[in-house]
């Protein structure tokens, strides 16, 4: 297990704490300069950031008992966003270079390291004579190669090509089921992270502010500036008061699930996922959905290849709901700009939460 908690009060305030198990790929994301990078370092020991850092069960740092396991005495794979490869070195010295650091003799465990990750073929290479791609894989490889207790991967897939990312997300995964590491990477990119995270840490500003699983985040954001880091769509305003919801100007009302926790009347911030709004027809009246049944009219239609996004106009409010579909699901609905139906919205998926700041600033 990993476990980190840093800290510090003054210059650029910090405080950020996560856990990931062995086996466990746990991902940090957050605005540019909120603290996902200086994280990685301080658990490598090239930050200076207060803390305690604890893997495997050994203390690299405890700033309390002034305990600072310096970096070369930790066992850290760390692979960095440009690779940092060395340039008149082989892709074969590149890799042996960490065993040379624990005094292991020969280039069999380097021969092992490349063969994984499919470039034996390119041992005898410098790195200017192969392509990102497969630099990122040697980088890879030399990380591992120091047989490391964690590996950290500092946002390792932003400079290559979609095909090539999809090969490397492939490598990631097959190299998960083949070492139970703690896995740490940070990435700006929310897709990537939902596709490759068993967790994630939202970190901004130097905080980190909420920790969960992918679809977890996404449905049930800790508060409006989570919501807003991960893009919701549909992220409002209202008033929440005895399970019932006050919307827009015009008061518009959405009955929710009361959890009991709130006693008065508050303003509230509150997002509904994408797959909890339905569309019906304008004549629907069944008895499951009496409520919150909204009209609305299409105002715009995105396509984006085959998916394509509706914006809807709330009657009743000064919003519009975004909903994304297939482009076949908009041609058996019949949707197009000007077609007026009814949104149905899952009262037991609303989720509100404290507003920390107004959507409109």
């Amino acid at each position: 297990m990993l476990k980190v908690q840093l800290y510090r009060e003054t210059d650029f305030p910090i405080k950020i704490e996560f856990e990931c198990a062995p086996g466990e790929l746990h991902v940090l994301v957050g605005p540019s300069g909120s603290g996902k990078t200086t994280s990685l370092r301080s658990i490598a020991g090239l930050s200076d950031v207060t803390g305690n850092i604890e893997c495997q069960g050994k203390v690299w740092q405890d700033s309390s008992k002034n305990i600072f396991i310096p970096p070369h005495q930790r066992s850290v794979g760390f692979l960095f966003q440009n690779y940092a490869l060395f340039p008149h070195l082989t892709v074969l010295e590149n890799v042996c270079i960490p065993l040379l650091a624990r005094k292991q003799a020969g280039s069999d465990e380097a021969h092992r390291w490349l063969d994984r990750l499919r470039i034996a073929d390119l041992a005898h290479r410098y790195p200017h004579q192969i392509s990102g791609g497969q630099q990122q894989r040697v980088a890879l490889a030399r990380a591992l190669a120091r047989d490391p207790q964690a590996l950290l991967l500092d946002e390792p897939f932003s400079a290559v090509d979609a095909p090539t990312r999809q090969n490397l997300y492939e490598a990631l995964s097959e190299l998960r089921q083949a070492v139970s590491l703690p896995i740490v990477l940070v990435t700006h990119d929310l897709n990537e992270a939902v596709r490759l995270g068993d967790h994630i840490t939202v970190i901004d500003n130097g905080k980190s502010l909420q920790t969960s699983t992918p679809q977890h985040l996404l449905d049930k954001p800790r508060n409006a500036r989570v919501a807003a880091l991960v893009g919701s769509p549909n992220l409002f305003e209202g008033v929440f008061e005895n399970g019932r919801l006050t919307w827009g100007q015009r008061g518009l009302i959405l009955s929710i699930k009361d959890k009991g926790k709130i006693k008065k009347p508050t303003e509230v911030a509150w997002v509904i996922p994408s797959h909890s709004i339905e569309i019906l027809d304008t004549s629907a009246t069944s008895d499951s959905c009496k409520i919150n049944l909204i009209d609305c009219q299409v105002s715009r239609v995105r396509q984006l290849g085959q998916i394509a996004v509706v914006y809807w106009q709330v009657k009743d409010c000064d919003d519009q709901i975004i909903w994304q579909a297939s482009s076949s699901e908009l041609r058996r609905l019949g949707i197009a700009v000007g077609v007026e139906k009814k949104i149905y919205l899952d009262p037991e998926q609303i989720h509100i939460m404290p507003i920390k700041f107004h959507l409109n600033n």
